[in-house]
């Protein structure tokens, strides 16, 4: 395959190509490889599950057509260029994640450049899958379709009122709870919530 126009749509909003984005992108053909498709497929049945952000991530849209706006494309930051793609329709989920000594590999590839940074990012290019990545079948941990929610399913938090979509709420005892008047959140607020001591999670 021609990686030039992906590497082109990956560096559409960077200054620059860098070797991660090649690497996803690298990484993003293989996965619908290994799902059986030749191209990114229609209607919503790849879903990508990336383990970082940023010109990684860039590199997976590119080659997959996943997007966090379309609900294609997730991230579950765990600081690790890999990413699982999952086929909405079977369930067939595989986890691609790159050789644990890719880039010694990638010297290699190129040894008339002594910049490890200029040698990935031309060794990326051009080396192949077996020896770039490791495929591993997987299951989630969370259902396909827990994940993906139904379209249209809105509901309001008892304690704050903000809406809640795509089914993201809990249940304590009798009342309906966002994540963070649940005790769940990625922040804190300056005063605290009553609702917090009271159901605890």
């Amino acid at each position: 395959m021609n990686l030039q126009p992906l590497l082109e749509k990956s560096t559409r909003d960077h200054s620059h190509l860098c070797p991660r984005q090649i690497l996803g992108v690298r990484l993003g053909l293989v996965g619908l490889s290994a799902l059986g498709f030749e191209t990114p497929p229609d209607k919503k049945q790849l879903l990508v599950i990336t383990e970082t952000d940023g010109c990684f991530t860039d590199g997976l849209s590119a080659a997959t057509n996943c997007t966090v706006g379309h609900r294609t494309l997730r991230v579950e930051d765990y600081g690790k260029t890999a990413a699982t793609f999952v086929d909405t329709r079977t369930g067939s989920a595989v986890r691609i994640a790159p050789a644990l000594d890719i880039r010694q590999k990638s010297y290699a590839y190129v040894p008339d450049e002594p910049r490890h940074y200029f040698a990935q990012m031309q060794a990326y290019q051009i080396m192949p899958d077996d020896e770039m990545f490791t495929v591993t079948e997987v299951q989630l941990a969370t259902s396909i379709e827990s994940i993906i929610s139904r379209p249209g399913v809105r509901v309001n938090c008892e304690v704050c009122g903000e809406e809640i979509m795509n089914e993201r709420e809990l249940h304590r005892e009798s009342l309906t709870l966002c994540r963070t008047c649940a005790g769940i959140s990625y922040y804190h607020l300056p005063v605290s919530i009553p609702v917090l001591e009271k159901y605890p999670v």
